[in-house]
Protein backbone atom coordinates (compact mmCIF):
# COMPACT_ATOMS: atom_id res chain seq x y z
CA UNK A 1 0.00 0.00 0.00
CA UNK A 2 1.20 3.48 -0.92
CA UNK A 3 -0.38 6.80 0.05
CA UNK A 4 0.01 10.00 -1.95
CA UNK A 5 -0.59 13.57 -0.81
CA UNK A 6 -4.28 13.74 -1.68
CA UNK A 7 -4.91 10.44 0.05
CA UNK A 8 -2.90 11.60 3.07
CA UNK A 9 -5.07 14.71 3.29
CA UNK A 10 -8.23 12.63 3.06
CA UNK A 11 -7.20 10.52 6.04
CA UNK A 12 -7.13 13.59 8.26
CA UNK A 13 -10.46 14.70 6.85
CA UNK A 14 -11.97 11.40 7.93
CA UNK A 15 -10.59 11.85 11.44
CA UNK A 16 -12.20 15.29 11.57
CA UNK A 17 -15.53 13.76 10.52
CA UNK A 18 -15.42 11.17 13.28
CA UNK A 19 -14.37 13.72 15.91
CA UNK A 20 -17.34 15.89 14.92
CA UNK A 21 -19.68 12.92 15.21
CA UNK A 22 -18.36 12.09 18.69
CA UNK A 23 -18.04 15.69 19.89
CA UNK A 24 -20.94 15.60 22.32
CA UNK A 25 -19.90 12.26 23.76
CA UNK A 26 -16.36 13.51 24.38
CA UNK A 27 -17.65 16.61 26.12
CA UNK A 28 -19.97 14.47 28.23
CA UNK A 29 -16.99 12.41 29.38
CA UNK A 30 -15.10 15.60 30.15
CA UNK A 31 -17.96 17.01 32.23
CA UNK A 32 -17.40 14.16 34.68
CA UNK A 33 -13.71 14.96 35.25
CA UNK A 34 -12.95 18.38 33.76
CA UNK A 35 -14.36 21.48 32.10
CA UNK A 36 -16.69 19.63 29.76
CA UNK A 37 -15.19 21.14 26.63
CA UNK A 38 -12.93 18.39 25.28
CA UNK A 39 -15.27 17.51 22.43
CA UNK A 40 -15.65 21.13 21.36
CA UNK A 41 -11.91 21.71 21.66
CA UNK A 42 -11.02 18.72 19.52
CA UNK A 43 -13.69 19.61 16.99
CA UNK A 44 -12.30 23.12 16.59
CA UNK A 45 -8.79 21.78 16.15
CA UNK A 46 -9.73 19.21 13.54
CA UNK A 47 -11.98 21.62 11.65
CA UNK A 48 -8.97 23.91 11.39
CA UNK A 49 -6.86 21.00 10.14
CA UNK A 50 -9.37 20.28 7.36
CA UNK A 51 -9.22 23.91 6.24
CA UNK A 52 -5.42 23.91 6.35
CA UNK A 53 -5.08 20.71 4.35
CA UNK A 54 -7.52 21.96 1.72
CA UNK A 55 -5.49 25.14 1.27
CA UNK A 56 -2.11 23.42 1.33
CA UNK A 57 -0.24 23.32 -1.96
CA UNK A 58 2.72 21.09 -2.65
CA UNK A 59 3.53 17.42 -2.48
CA UNK A 60 5.64 17.12 0.68
CA UNK A 61 3.70 15.09 3.27
CA UNK A 62 6.11 16.18 5.99
CA UNK A 63 5.55 19.85 5.17
CA UNK A 64 1.81 19.29 5.38
CA UNK A 65 2.22 17.81 8.87
CA UNK A 66 4.20 20.87 9.96
CA UNK A 67 1.34 23.02 8.74
CA UNK A 68 -1.14 20.86 10.60
CA UNK A 69 0.90 21.17 13.81
CA UNK A 70 0.84 24.96 13.76
CA UNK A 71 -2.80 25.04 12.72
CA UNK A 72 -3.91 22.80 15.58
CA UNK A 73 -1.85 24.77 18.08
CA UNK A 74 -3.35 28.07 16.97
CA UNK A 75 -6.90 26.70 16.98
CA UNK A 76 -6.77 24.95 20.35
CA UNK A 77 -5.97 26.93 23.46
CA UNK A 78 -6.12 24.10 25.99
CA UNK A 79 -3.28 21.83 27.07
CA UNK A 80 -4.10 19.35 24.31
CA UNK A 81 -2.97 21.90 21.70
CA UNK A 82 0.77 21.69 22.39
CA UNK A 83 0.58 17.91 22.79
CA UNK A 84 -0.87 17.23 19.37
CA UNK A 85 1.17 20.00 17.78
CA UNK A 86 4.28 18.23 19.05
CA UNK A 87 2.94 14.95 17.70
CA UNK A 88 2.53 16.36 14.21
CA UNK A 89 5.91 18.05 14.29
CA UNK A 90 7.63 14.79 15.24
CA UNK A 91 5.67 12.97 12.59
CA UNK A 92 6.59 15.64 10.06
CA UNK A 93 10.28 15.00 10.66
CA UNK A 94 9.80 11.34 9.71
CA UNK A 95 7.97 12.23 6.49
CA UNK A 96 10.08 15.21 5.43
CA UNK A 97 10.51 15.36 1.66
CA UNK A 98 8.24 12.38 0.97
CA UNK A 99 5.58 12.81 -1.69
CA UNK A 100 4.39 9.21 -1.50
CA UNK A 101 4.30 7.18 1.69
CA UNK A 102 5.15 3.52 2.08
CA UNK A 103 3.58 1.41 4.81
CA UNK A 104 6.61 1.74 7.06
CA UNK A 105 6.56 5.53 6.68
CA UNK A 106 3.07 5.56 8.17
CA UNK A 107 4.09 3.25 11.01
CA UNK A 108 7.06 5.47 11.85
CA UNK A 109 4.87 8.58 11.64
CA UNK A 110 2.62 7.26 14.39
CA UNK A 111 5.46 6.01 16.56
CA UNK A 112 7.21 9.37 16.35
CA UNK A 113 3.99 11.29 16.96
CA UNK A 114 3.10 9.38 20.12
CA UNK A 115 6.65 9.58 21.41
CA UNK A 116 6.39 13.35 20.99
CA UNK A 117 3.17 13.47 23.01
CA UNK A 118 4.74 11.47 25.82
CA UNK A 119 7.90 13.54 25.95
CA UNK A 120 5.91 16.77 25.96
CA UNK A 121 3.27 15.70 28.48
CA UNK A 122 5.38 13.34 30.66
CA UNK A 123 2.40 11.03 31.27
CA UNK A 124 2.76 7.30 31.76
CA UNK A 125 0.35 4.39 31.59
CA UNK A 126 -1.83 4.51 34.68
CA UNK A 127 -1.95 8.30 34.96
CA UNK A 128 -5.46 8.36 33.40
CA UNK A 129 -4.61 10.35 30.29
CA UNK A 130 -4.58 9.87 26.53
CA UNK A 131 -1.36 7.90 26.96
CA UNK A 132 -3.35 5.02 28.45
CA UNK A 133 -4.68 4.59 24.92
CA UNK A 134 -1.71 5.77 22.83
CA UNK A 135 1.08 3.79 24.47
CA UNK A 136 -0.57 0.34 24.35
CA UNK A 137 -1.60 1.10 20.77
CA UNK A 138 1.97 1.79 19.73
CA UNK A 139 3.21 -1.33 21.52
CA UNK A 140 0.63 -3.36 19.60
CA UNK A 141 1.56 -1.65 16.34
CA UNK A 142 5.24 -2.46 16.78
CA UNK A 143 4.55 -6.03 17.83
CA UNK A 144 2.31 -6.68 14.83
CA UNK A 145 4.92 -5.26 12.46
CA UNK A 146 7.63 -7.38 14.10
CA UNK A 147 5.44 -10.41 13.44
CA UNK A 148 5.30 -9.52 9.77
CA UNK A 149 1.78 -8.09 9.67
CA UNK A 150 0.80 -5.58 7.00
CA UNK A 151 -0.05 -1.97 7.75
CA UNK A 152 -3.82 -2.40 8.05
CA UNK A 153 -3.57 -5.50 10.22
CA UNK A 154 -1.02 -3.75 12.43
CA UNK A 155 -3.17 -0.64 12.76
CA UNK A 156 -6.21 -2.78 13.58
CA UNK A 157 -4.22 -4.36 16.42
CA UNK A 158 -3.26 -0.88 17.57
CA UNK A 159 -6.88 0.29 17.52
CA UNK A 160 -7.94 -2.69 19.61
CA UNK A 161 -5.22 -1.95 22.15
CA UNK A 162 -6.22 1.73 22.21
CA UNK A 163 -9.82 0.79 22.93
CA UNK A 164 -8.78 -1.51 25.77
CA UNK A 165 -6.53 1.23 27.14
CA UNK A 166 -9.34 3.76 26.92
CA UNK A 167 -11.70 1.48 28.83
CA UNK A 168 -9.05 0.83 31.48
CA UNK A 169 -9.06 4.51 32.43
CA UNK A 170 -12.48 4.12 34.04
CA UNK A 171 -10.80 2.20 36.86
CA UNK A 172 -7.99 4.71 37.36
CA UNK A 173 -7.52 7.76 39.56
CA UNK A 174 -6.27 10.78 37.68
CA UNK A 175 -2.68 11.73 38.51
CA UNK A 176 -2.04 14.52 35.99
CA UNK A 177 -3.86 17.66 34.93
CA UNK A 178 -6.96 19.39 36.18
CA UNK A 179 -8.85 16.16 36.79
CA UNK A 180 -6.19 15.09 39.32
CA UNK A 181 -7.77 17.57 41.75
CA UNK A 182 -10.75 15.24 42.00
CA UNK A 183 -8.66 12.49 43.54
CA UNK A 184 -10.66 9.29 43.99
CA UNK A 185 -13.75 10.98 42.52
CA UNK A 186 -12.08 10.76 39.09
CA UNK A 187 -12.41 6.97 39.24
CA UNK A 188 -15.39 5.45 37.47
CA UNK A 189 -15.11 7.67 34.40
CA UNK A 190 -13.35 7.09 31.07
CA UNK A 191 -10.71 9.71 30.36
CA UNK A 192 -11.85 11.97 27.50
CA UNK A 193 -8.33 12.30 26.13
CA UNK A 194 -7.99 8.54 25.89
CA UNK A 195 -11.39 8.40 24.22
CA UNK A 196 -10.42 10.96 21.57
CA UNK A 197 -7.09 9.21 21.00
CA UNK A 198 -8.99 6.02 20.22
CA UNK A 199 -11.27 7.90 17.83
CA UNK A 200 -8.31 9.44 16.00
CA UNK A 201 -6.52 6.14 15.48
CA UNK A 202 -9.66 4.16 14.63
CA UNK A 203 -10.82 6.80 12.13
CA UNK A 204 -7.40 6.86 10.47
CA UNK A 205 -7.44 3.07 10.16
CA UNK A 206 -11.02 3.07 8.92
CA UNK A 207 -10.16 5.59 6.21
CA UNK A 208 -7.16 3.56 5.07
CA UNK A 209 -9.32 0.44 4.92
CA UNK A 210 -11.94 2.23 2.81
CA UNK A 211 -9.21 3.52 0.48
CA UNK A 212 -7.91 0.02 -0.02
Amino acid sequence: MKVNMEQWKSLFGHIALRIEEEKEGLSELDRAVGDGDHGVTMSLGWEAIVEATAAFEGGDCGALCKKIAMTFLNAVGSSVGPLYATAFLRGAAVLQGKEELEEEDIVQFWLAAVKGIQERGKAQIGDKTMMDAWLPAMDALQQARAEGQGLLESLEAAVKAAEEGKRSTALLISRIGRSSRLGERSSGHIDPGAASAHIILSAFTEALTIRK
